[in-house]
């Protein structure tokens, strides 16, 4: 069962989209999902130095 999604919207470094695009072409990963993954480790390591 899809989890319930919500817009969110920010802006990036040029270089950055550019390279997340080319990592979704190469991997054929949704850059979405990429994204999610990033965040989600994100969260992780700051949640760990936390604890």
């Amino acid at each position: 069962m899809e989890k319930e999604r919500k817009n969110y919207n920010t802006t990036l470094k040029k270089d950055l989209i550019k390279k997340l695009k080319i990592l979704s072409a190469e991997t054929d990963i949704r850059q979405n999902d990429l994204l999610e993954e990033a965040i989600q480790d994100l969260l992780n390591k700051y949640e760990v130095k936390k604890k």
